[in-house]
């Protein structure tokens, strides 16, 4: 059963877009289910995204671009593809235009969106792209695709993705809805407390909208326990219908983007767990993993697999739970007020937030973060702030007692999940009752 705390998008997307074919479906009581899925061979991406739109869910293509192409470094990609050497991803800026096309004539149309993922801190010339091929939506954010993945000051980031955003915009000439997903949900992954994921997500959301875009999703990734999860969730929807009334949106989870089970059958256990959570909290579209995900990239056959076994763990009964309030929408709501009072643009507020320090994220390296936010993980595998730094939560935010985190403590927590759902896998395997979706 769908959580009905918050209401549907009061401005709802054209037809043929990616918002409204995920707004169907949650008007049939269906979860969207996703794969991050890329080929650099065309006939394999084709291939791959035929596969995700015949599984036996509803389901969107992915085009997941490469490395090279993450990074701007098209020469070679280029490179690559003439010496026939195997990418981790497909090259859509080198491929010529004619090639993509026809990687998706036939296939995709208004019943299969497909969404185009990448990892770029310059989106331009991806985006430049997929309009030019006929491609509306596109995901990542002017923090949440810097930070982690390069060291380009986070002012010419929200710079190149203004510019970015203002390209992709330009598909709706064309008839088009062009769709945009924060990142800023699944800040490394792992080990930063959900209240500033969810402050992050909606501040890249209102930086889409203020340079053009209508249609947007708000990310958020898996943590480590489900009763907190329930609540960001939650949370970043009731935060993002009060910022962003005008818009078509939606909120979609990532399953855990942290060191994943190892073993299948634990790999298995967290997939499901998260299309539980999903369902419980009240998202709407759901990129899963794989059982090769601890290993090596995962076939076309496994990403089928795991997307009908997330579509059926999200049919399996469940009520909706009674919310928690520890306080994760007002440390929110504070840090997302906090941001916005710095400047009228949405980009020099971002920048300007990290130099002061209202937003620090936890562990991450980049020169513009001021690292003196720190988390830990609680005896209940909760997520909580160890220190606080500058960020406009006070004090009151580090609660109990935190430990001062060695780097064996470190490893513990990055694999706390791998190991809880790889014991648990165990246990099914051998008979015994699987580990509750509840924490430990």
């Amino acid at each position: 059963m769908r959580d009905p705390t918050v209401t549907a998008p009061s401005t709802p997307a054209p037809p043929g877009s990616l918002g409204a074919y995920v707004a169907r479906a949650r008007a049939a009581g269906r979860l969207v289910v996703q794969p991050r899925m890329g080929m650099g061979s065309p006939a394999t991406m084709r291939a791959g995204l035929q596969a995700t739109r015949d599984a036996a869910a509803t389901s969107v293509g992915t085009i997941t671009l490469d490395s090279y192409t993450r990074v701007g470094d098209h020469e070679a990609a280029r490179t690559a593809l003439r010496r026939g050497e195997q990418l981790n991803g497909y090259p859509i800026v080198v491929h010529d235009l004619a090639t993509t096309r026809a990687v998706l004539d036939g296939v995709r149309d208004d019943r299969f969106p497909v969404q185009v993922r990448h990892g770029s801190a310059d989106p331009r010339a991806i985006f430049a792209t997929l309009a030019a091929v006929g491609l509306d939506a596109s995901e990542g954010g002017p923090v949440s695709y810097c930070l982690p993945y390069s060291r380009k000051p986070l002012q010419r980031s929200t710079t190149d993705w203004a510019e970015a955003c203002r390209q992709l915009d330009r598909v709706r000439e064309v008839g088009a809805e062009p769709h945009l997903e924060t990142f800023g949900g699944c800040m490394l992954g792992q080990l930063c407390p959900p209240s500033l994921l969810v402050a992050i997500s909606v501040l890249e959301a209102m930086f889409f909208r203020t340079y053009g875009l209508r249609s947007i999703s708000l990310s958020y990734a898996q943590q480590t326990a489900p009763d907190q999860d329930t609540e960001a969730i939650r949370a970043l929807r009731s935060l993002a219908a009060r910022l962003l009334p005008d818009v078509d949106r939606h909120v979609v989870l990532y399953a855990y983007m942290g060191v994943y089970p190892r073993t299948p059958s634990g790999a298995r256990l967290v997939l499901a767990e998260a299309a539980r959570l999903a369902v419980r909290a009240g998202a709407d579209r759901l990129i899963v993993k794989t059982v090769a995900e601890a290993h090596r990239i995962p076939t076309i056959t496994e990403n089928v697999t795991a997307l009908e076994e997330a579509a059926r763990a999200a049919e399996e009964p469940g009520g909706t739970e009674p919310a928690l309030d520890t306080g994760l929408l007002t440390e929110a709501t504070a840090i997302v007020e906090a941001v916005l009072d710095l400047a009228p643009d949405p980009g020099r507020a971002l920048a300007t937030a990290f130099r002061r320090g209202y937003l620090d994220v936890p562990y991450c390296l980049h020169p513009d973060n001021a690292g003196r936010a720190r988390s830990y993980l609680d005896g209940d595998g909760w997520l909580r702030w160890a220190a606080v730094g500058s960020l406009p939560i006070g004090p009151e935010a580090v609660r109990g007692r935190p430990q001062r985190l060695g780097s064996a403590d470190l490893l513990a927590a990055l694999s706390h999940v791998a190991d809880r759902f790889d014991a648990a896998g165990v246990l099914a395997h051998d008979g015994a009752a699987p580990a509750p979706a509840t924490n430990p």
